[in-house]
């Protein structure tokens, strides 16, 4: 299944399938397209984000996150 970055649920995992619109800022942060993410927190109202990718936690804003295609990999047993 796909969801936008900004959709996912905390501890909810996935793959990123596609960045829209630029790029450079999240790629300096280490994300681009097939790297693992993990939803740590999200804010409501439109609040920051923040993603855990490998060892490192990135927080960004809710519109970047709605930039980011992910698709969700099911939960480790």
């Amino acid at each position: 299944m796909k969801k936008r970055l900004c959709d996912l649920a905390s501890g909810e995992t996935g793959i990123i399938d596609a960045i829209h619109g630029p790029v450079h800022d999240l790629m300096c942060l280490g994300l681009r397209a097939g790297k693992a993410v993990k939803m740590v927190t999200k804010q409501p109202a439109k609040g920051p984000v923040v993603v855990l990718s490998g060892e490192v936690e990135i927080a960004m804003g809710a519109g970047t996150a709605e930039r980011v295609d992910v698709i969700v990999t099911p939960p480790e047993a």
